[in-house]
C-alpha cells in the first residue's frame, strides 16, 4: 500500500453526493473494504450494496470539518445533516489507499 491519496477521498465524497450514488464504486478496488456502523463490506458487490443501501437511507449533506494525514491513512472528519435520527452527526472517515490510488478501506466512525 501506499500513501493516502486525497484524490481518492475527493472523489468519493463528489461522486457519493452525486445522484447516482453507486458512480462512487469507481474509486474503491476490486478487494477493497468498508466498515460502517459496525457493519463489513467487502468487495465491489458488497460495497454497492452498501452505497444503494445502508449508506443512501437518509437525503444528507456533508461538510468536510477537516483532513489530517496519520502515516498511511487519511482522516476526514465530515458533519453530516439530514432526516436521520438525530439530524446531525460528525464522523470520522478513514482511507487507505493502494498502489493505483484506489480506496482500499474505508472506516466511518462517530
Amino acid at each position: 500500500m501506499t500513501g493516502p491519496d486525497l484524490t481518492a477521498s475527493d472523489r468519493y465524497f463528489h461522486l457519493k453526493e452525486a445522484e447516482e450514488a453507486t458512480a462512487a464504486l469507481a474509486v474503491f478496488a476490486a478487494d477493497a473494504t468498508v466498515v460502517d456502523d459496525g457493519r463489513t463490506y467487502l468487495g465491489h458487490d458488497e460495497i454497492r450494496e452498501w452505497l444503494t443501501g445502508a449508506a443512501s437511507e437518509f437525503t444528507t449533506t456533508s461538510t468536510r470539518l477537516s483532513v489530517e494525514q496519520d502515516g498511511d491513512a487519511l482522516d476526514v472528519l465530515v458533519r453530516v445533516e439530514g432526516n436521520f435520527p438525530g439530524g446531525r452527526v460528525d464522523l470520522h472517515h478513514r482511507f487507505t489507499t493502494d498502489a493505483a490510488g484506489r480506496v482500499a478501506n474505508l472506516t466511518i466512525a462517530p
